[in-house]
């Protein structure tokens, strides 16, 4: 019966941690880490003498909210999300370097590229089309600094710009003043339009008496006359003629 109990007491003093989908762990004993990472299934330790360390593999969102420099040296808050994920391959080497507690370097190293990129844009910059670059620009250099750490950049977000309150105020009078142009422009196309169609209309108008009236030669305004005259012998109302025999004139009693 001895026998038989000394034999459970390692299954007595074995504990599992269950390691799920979207998370990776390792065995720690004695405070040296032990085998490879695992991203799912079981991993059996001693409690006494050892734990497992595991963290998400997921996406991670990094909400910051920075005071960033401009070229022109004013002071932009901005709110910035950093989308990461920890390389499960990496996550030994992770431990080693940086511990379980690894946000503060991403925001370490997330201020210094930041602070670097802004500071080569003008404030209004931050708040126009070239946003994505300075983005863009951050992404690479975090994605630079944190190479080989275990910890990969998926995206940096800018999704919040406050800008100095007299430079926020100057940027919507100009673009005021631009769409006050744009729409004066407009108009004024408008009536260039306008105007060309009734020059149009009126050179028509001209074209049109010119041609009617090269076109009434001696001989079709004889013709008219006879017609005239034709359709006048057949009313019956009485009328007075005069004429001087080429274009007859009426005139009803």
């Amino acid at each position: 019966m001895k026998k038989i109990f000394l034999l459970f007491i390692p299954f007595l003093l074995t504990q599992c941690a269950v390691i799920k989908p979207g998370e990776v762990g390792i065995k720690q004993r004695l405070g040296k880490l032990k085998g490879e990472p695992t991203t799912s299934g079981l991993i059996g330790f001693n409690p006494f003498i050892a734990r497992v360390v595991r963290t998400s593999t997921q996406t991670n969102n990094l909400l910051l909210t920075l005071n960033l420099p401009s070229k022109e040296g004013l002071s932009v808050q901005a709110d910035i999300s950093i989308l990461y994920h920890i390389d499960n391959a990496k996550f030994k080497e992770l431990l080693t370097r940086y511990g379980t507690n690894y946000e503060p370097i991403i925001t370490a190293i997330f201020r210094s590229a930041s602070s670097d990129i802004c500071a080569q844009y003008y404030a209004k910059d931050m708040h126009s089309g070239k946003r994505s670059d300075i983005e863009s620009a951050i992404y690479k250099r975090m994605t630079e600094n944190l190479n080989g750490s275990g910890m990969i950049v998926e995206n940096v977000l800018m999704k919040s710009i406050s800008l100095p309150v007299g430079l926020a105020s100057s940027i919507e009078q100009k673009l005021k003043a631009e769409q006050d142009a744009m729409r004066m422009e407009f108009v004024l196309q408008q009536e260039k339009l306008e105007a060309s169609r009734k020059i149009i209309e009126a050179t028509g108008a001209r074209d049109a008496q010119l041609i009617q009236a090269q076109g009434l030669t001696p001989e079709i305004l004889k013709m008219r006359s006879i017609d005239a005259f034709d359709k006048l012998s057949k009313s019956p109302n009485a009328k007075i003629i005069i004429t001087d025999g080429k274009i007859p004139f009426l005139v009803k009693e």
